[in-house]
């Protein structure tokens, strides 16, 4: 039992060891996002983070396309960053890891 338990806790401290190398990864992965033919861009990291905005000097005449622009853009980049995150953090939470009720709330 007590070497059951210790396995246990050695792989925990592995999918650990593997969540944090996958958050940092996340910071790396890039998401780029384009709308209005080009004239404006988005990047955001798989975090989540605004990483750059692109706007061209011809959609700058018109605030209220660019804001909606930047809305609509700027969600569709992040929906797809928060997609990649939660699917790259689950594999890692399932690999190795046995199924203990409530353990997938350490990882979020």
């Amino acid at each position: 039992m007590f070497g059951d338990l210790m396995g246990m806790m050695g792989k925990l401290k592995e999918t650990q060891d593997r969540m944090e190398k996958a958050k940092a990864d996340l910071k790396l992965f890039e998401v780029s996002e384009v709308a209005a033919d080009g004239a404006l861009q988005v990047v955001v990291t798989g975090n989540g983070l605004i990483k750059n905005i692109s706007i061209s000097e011809d959609l700058l005449a018109d605030k209220e396309i660019v804001e909606d622009l930047l809305v609509v853009t700027l969600n569709k980049a992040l929906a797809v960053a928060k997609a990649h995150e939660s699917k790259v953090l689950e594999e890692v939470a399932k690999v190795d890891m046995p199924m203990i009720p409530g353990m997938d709330q350490l990882f979020k």
